[in-house]
């Protein structure tokens, strides 16, 4: 088959190409466009060369979360098939500020922040990929190399109107917010990364389309066959309504340690649990959706949201882990006290602390107020016993103190 030749349909295609196309489609937003995608797919299996798939990231903050892992999931799904996977991290754009969505220009970090967050983002996605089966680049590689000729070259081939069409740019601008000549190279350079990776497909979230088109553009300025595009979705939180986000507390980290990840992935609606499914388990589609029969057969979906939460835990830490996170979080939801908890002293005089204060100063209560409120809606228990007595004086001694059902303390009161 040649790239000339396109079959009526997607059933004309052989199993191969189709179960490959069903595996990118899985939880995407878009693909562009699909009839690319299947002749390139098919030229790959009839050549057995495999196609450069790229993910380009900013290095902007220090950690990622299980939303940032969206897309290096469906990476890791499309390296296992065997195409060449491509983390390209952006260490020279991240210097100018990616504008898309914001409305005011954001102020460009230091080639010292740039450098440090990289190395982390290098290590968080690794906990993703294979990394013995992907190809990390730095678009500083041919971006320093471009110098004054080859950026305006580069800027020749986009008008300045077709600039404006992007929706954030047309919004500031009828805003009358400024928006700097800079802002308009890091479309042009993130495009540009494209032409010199030479790629097949590129991922991005939603709001990357813009920059993902430009790549695609770039492309055929430049004599390549234009790259496909694949968006993914932007993940909810734990609240099931916003978008993962620091800011709105709402968030997984991948570095955070094991009993949380297990306990926060557990904490999911129902609901929320199938999304997360598809977008971030390796799980086949098929298992996902016997999974969803047995479930509306009665099964209780607590049991599979465990697996969700010890696929989730094994990957960023061990199975080993995963195992002692599924312990720990049955003994807590018991009743019971944790082989491990934080070790706290708390100084105190002859005379003992009062149990708000020694909440506050343990760290399990951000003020006494709050103790106390804690301690009426029955929620505080001191030696496996319901505190009720916001009274109650503690005379100096060694005490485990729990908050809800996952905070623990093993506190040591010492004249």
């Amino acid at each position: 088959m040649n790239d000339h030749t396109t079959p009526a349909s997607v059933q004309d295609y052989p199993p191969e190409v189709r179960d490959a196309l069903a595996i990118t489609l899985r939880g995407c937003d878009e693909l562009l466009l699909e009839t690319d995608w299947l002749r390139k797919l098919a030229r790959s299996a009839a050549s057995g060369q495999p196609l450069r798939i790229k993910l380009g990231l900013d290095p902007t903050a220090p950690d990622i979360h299980l939303g940032h892992t969206v897309v290096l999931t469906k990476l890791r799904q499309l390296q296992d098939l065997g195409h060449t996977v491509i983390f390209l991290i952006g260490d020279f754009t991240a210097r100018i500020g990616d504008p898309s969505g914001r409305n005011s220009t954001r102020p460009p970090l230091t080639a010292e922040q740039v450098k440090t967050n990289a190395e982390t983002y290098r290590e968080q996605a690794f906990k993703v990929l294979d990394p013995d089966k992907t190809e990390l680049r730095y678009n500083s590689e041919w971006n320093e190399q471009l110098g004054a000729r080859g950026l305006i070259e580069l800027a020749a081939r986009y008008t300045v109107a077709r600039m404006m069409e992007r929706n954030d740019f047309h919004a500031r601008f009828t805003a009358g917010h400024s928006i700097s000549v800079h802002e308009f190279l890091y479309p042009l350079l993130q495009g540009y990364d494209s032409v010199a990776l030479k790629s097949d497909l590129e991922l991005g979230g939603t709001d990357q389309k813009f920059n993902l088109l430009m790549g695609r553009h770039l492309q055929h300025e430049y004599g390549q066959e234009p790259q496909c595009i694949l968006t993914m979705p932007l993940l909810e939180g734990l609240d099931g309504v916003d978008k993962m986000s620091k800011s709105k507390g709402n968030y997984i980290g991948i570095t955070e340690d094991a009993n949380s990840m297990f306990a926060k992935t557990l904490s999911i609606s129902d609901e929320l649990m199938w999304r997360w499914y598809t977008l971030l388990s390796m799980r086949p589609m098929a298992e996902i959706e016997d999974f969803k029969r047995q479930v509306a057969e009665g099964r209780n979906p607590k049991d599979i949201k465990v697996l969700l939460a010890r696929e989730i835990t094994t990957r960023y830490h061990s199975a080993a882990a995963a195992d002692a996170a599924e312990h720990d979080f049955e003994l807590r939801s018991k009743g019971g006290v944790p082989d491990a908890i934080p070790e706290v002293q708390v100084k105190c005089e002859n005379q003992g602390l009062g149990i708000g204060l020694v909440l506050k100063q343990a760290g399990l209560a951000p003020s006494t107020k709050e103790a106390n409120r804690l301690i009426a809606g029955g929620g505080v228990r001191l030696n496996s016993e319901t505190v009720s007595d916001r009274a109650l004086t503690l005379a100096p001694g060694s005490y485990v103190l729990q908050v809800g059902k996952r905070r623990f303390a093993r506190v040591t009161l010492k004249a």
